[in-house]
């Protein structure tokens, strides 16, 4: 369920409202409207909060290993020092990179005219010789005038390098020296000391990169720093961004706003009294943005785990699903996991490691979520004979029998050749197959999981005294109308007719029940309904006229509905691709097991395969068990997902 929330606003002097921001600290149920603090203490934590970060994240990269590595505590004042030298070493390595590379082209630029030193060329110039340095293309040179005194360096394959003469300091570019002919800049310094730069560049940066390593020892205390650092932030954010009152007399006053849940409320009003505080309440309005707070039983609560990953709250005034989230999911799990020795896996290793938890007194709820669905999927092989990729004889063969002989015959692998003639099919070669009948399963499992969404929003319409509620009833009968339209157009127009008619009797009276056209009518019905009231708030009209101004969307809703159902047939799809994957492997390793020298080779192949199978497998239960949920699910009882959680001030770190 969403706790209930009161809307708070305390009320203190504002020379008191340190200790009393340390005092509802220590409380710790009231979560705080957020507020931009300012000042110089917040924005040295800021500093000092950014450059520990920066430091954590550059340490993380070196790989160390944390079992056998040992880390050094230092104080915090020391972590702080260690993370600025980190920085420090890092923008001096860059600098260093940009010095060898610099020289480097230097360098390069240079080596085919050999050791260079440009104090040479001064003192030539001091002596009224006066050189440049030219390069040309080696076909051009003979195109240079006679006149134009010059000497020959050498020649290239590509270029020809000649010094050019000349008798004055200004002289400019000779007349009648090709424009192919380009001068060659001297360096600032000689070639042999620019070598000289980028060995004590490189020395230098040997020497940073074994400090930067060897720092990483200090990540921990670093780490730890930054984390009690935040509560700092925190709460001189608070404290410096409380609103008050222009009076600046020693009675003036700031106050706080936030939310408490309910059942924490009297903690609050006794905190209030013992302390003097004006406390005021009430109970928040639509337009208030309420943090959303869970309560559910231990066993729903295995849930949190994933959507905790997901980052998925519901807003405070949307459904909590965290049961139904549970429950499909862990349906949906097992089927796209999918095979029974996948699952035996899973099961065994999570209640290893939680009978290691126990004994240990620690509690995961993700084990016992990853235990759970662990069952669910071991479950699912039992339905389909699904283990490990093997057949049905396969499994025979190695005195397993019992895996066939008690799978659910409509949908086990072990009876795939058989037909399954409903009864008002007369034609006993004309049926279902297995593959139909999980197709159908997958349908069935869709038709239940979007009731249960449109029976919630009657269910809350009705406690709201709203005619949506017969919005959500024509969204129901419109479902199931059109479970039947998938029915005929997915699985087979042969068993599930849209002209189907059933001849029965009730109270001894033959009765013809055309299940075609109560099926489209159930659909045309459902949407008149919804068309409506979909929009209704006191006006029937006001309502219908709404529908129509969005008619294309209300229009495309009804192809939605049947493409939602539609879309449950993935949980088939990707259960049927992981199997095939499965016999792949051990199709490629089986021959290989009946040679001594291959048999190394072929369990490799089999450990190999089958893991990765797994690991898609989880990807795909994350991508599509999940998607179920959160997407058509969640838009048939309108969720959004837009809420955030409730994180009350509070002293301690949340783990």
């Amino acid at each position: 369920m969403i706790v209930p929330m009161k809307k708070v606003s305390l009320v203190i002097l504002d020379k008191e409202k340190k200790e009393a921001l340390k005092t509802l600290r220590k409380l710790g149920v009231v979560h705080l409207e957020s507020v931009e603090g300012k000042g110089e203490q917040l924005a040295k934590y800021k500093n000092v909060s950014d450059t520990l970060f920066n430091a954590s994240m550059l340490l993380s990269e070196i790989k160390v290993n944390k079992k056998t590595f040992k880390y050094e505590e230092v104080s915090n004042e020391e972590a702080y020092n260690k993370a600025k030298r980190v920085l420090e070493i890092v923008d001096r390595k860059k600098e260093l990179f940009d010095q060898i590379t610099s020289a480097t082209s230097e360098l390069d630029r240079f080596a085919g005219w050999g050791e260079l030193d440009p104090k040479d060329f001064d003192y030539l110039k001091e002596k009224g010789i006066y050189i440049s340095m030219y390069e040309i293309p080696n076909d051009k040179m003979r195109l240079i005038p006679d006149d134009i005194k010059t000497i020959l360096v050498n020649v290239s394959k590509s270029a020809t390098r000649f010094l050019l003469l000349s008798d004055s300091p200004d002289e400019e570019r000779p007349q009648g020296l090709p424009p192919e002919a380009f001068n060659v800049v001297l360096p600032e310094n000689s070639t042999i000391e620019i070598m000289e730069q980028i060995k004590a560049a490189k020395t230098e940066l040997i020497k940073n990169q074994n400090e930067f390593e060897s720092s990483v020892k200090y990540l921990k205390s670093i780490d730890a720093y930054h984390e009690l650092l935040q509560k700092d932030i925190e709460f001189e954010n608070i404290f410096s961004g409380m609103e008050t009152d222009a009076d600046e007399s020693a009675a003036s006053l700031s106050w706080v706003t936030g939310y408490v849940p309910v059942d924490s409320f009297d903690k609050l009003k006794d905190c209030a009294r013992e302390n003097s505080w004006a406390l005021a309440s009430d109970d928040p309005s639509e337009e208030d943005n309420v943090p959303t707070k869970l309560k559910n039983n231990k066993f729903v609560s295995l849930i949190y785990p994933l959507t905790d990953f997901l980052g998925t709250v519901p807003g405070y005034r949307e459904y909590d699903i965290s049961g139904w989230f549970l429950l499909f999911f862990t349906v949906f799990f097992g089927m796209i996991f999918g095979d029974g020795g996948y699952g035996l896996l899973v099961t065994v290793i999570s209640l290893l490691l939680i009978l290691k938890n126990k004994a240990a007194k620690k509690s995961s709820p993700l084990l016992a979520l990853v235990f759970l669905v662990g069952l669910a999927t071991v479950a699912w092989g039992f339905v389909t004979c699904t283990w490990f990729g093997l057949t049905p004889e396969q499994l025979n063969g190695i005195g397993l029998e019992f895996l066939t002989k008690y799978s659910v015959k409509a949908l086990s692998n072990a009876y795939a050749d058989m037909i399954w003639t409903p009864f008002w099919i007369t034609d006993n070669s004309i049926g279902l197959t297995n593959a139909q009948n999980l197709q159908i399963f997958c349908f069935s499992l869709a038709l239940l999981q979007l009731s249960v969404a449109h029976i919630k929003g009657i269910k809350r319409n009705i406690s709201e005294k709203s005619l949506k509620a017969l919005a959500d009833l024509g969204s129901l009968v419109q479902l199931w109308g059109m479970f039947y339209v998938v029915l005929s157009m997915v699985v087979s127009s042969t068993i599930f007719p849209l002209g189907l008619v059933l001849d029965t009797y009730i109270n001894g009276s033959p009765v013809r029940i055309e299940v075609g056209k109560i099926a489209i009518g159930m659909v045309a019905g459902g949407f008149v309904f919804s068309f409506v009231f979909a929009n209704y708030e006191g006006s029937i009209g006001k309502s219908i006229l709404e529908s129509c101004k969005n008619i294309i969307s209300v229009l495309l809703g009804v192809v939605n509905v049947f493409s939602d159902i539609v879309s449950y047939i993935r949980l088939w799809a990707v259960g049927l691709a992981g199997a095939a994957i499965s016999n792949t492997v051990n199709s490629m390793a089986g021959p290989m097991l009946g040679h001594a020298i291959l048999f190394a080779a072929a369990v490799l192949l089999l450990v190999f395969g089958h893991g990765l199978n797994m690991i898609l497998n989880l990807l795909s239960v994350i991508v599509h068990g999940v998607r179920l949920n959160t997407l058509e699910f969640s838009t048939h009882l309108g969720m959004s997902w837009s809420g955030f959680k409730y994180e009350p001030f509070k002293e301690t770190v949340e783990k």
